[in-house]
């Protein structure tokens, strides 16, 4: 059986970013961690973010009916997703099983972290 290897982005790029509330990116760190945020900015992607975050591993038969969409719809938004590198897939027979890239979510939501505001800010 043949493997059509998908581009992933590169996690280990948006590692290297610091927080936003301490250093505003340069435009290489954005161009990298724009397509994570877009590829999440769909609702359909989102939903399907969630379903496959809250369980350890889902059937792409389980998420196909949630949708009132076609099959190929949600197996473009599912690509994106693993394009994006949020999630893995791993085909078993005729069934693709999805599952949450941990880090890839860690590293965002190190982004993301607001505690790390720089010195100066206003509490309370």
């Amino acid at each position: 059986m043949s493997k059509q290897e998908l581009p992933v982005a590169d996690l280990n790029a948006v590692a290297c970013c610091s927080p936003i509330a301490v250093r505003p990116m340069n435009a290489e760190q954005a161009a990298v961690v724009a397509p994570l945020f877009k590829a999440l900015g769909d609702q359909v992607r989102l939903r399907l973010m969630s379903m496959i975050a809250s369980v350890p591993e889902i059937c792409v038969c389980d998420l196909t009916p949630a949708f009132d969409l076609s099959g190929p719809t949600i197996s473009h938004h599912l690509k994106v997703l693993r394009e994006a590198g949020l999630v893995d897939a791993e085909r078993r027979g005729t069934w693709v099983w999805y599952r949450v890239k941990p880090e890839a979510f860690r590293q965002l939501g190190a982004l993301l972290e607001i505690s790390a505001a720089p010195a100066g800010s206003s509490a309370g």
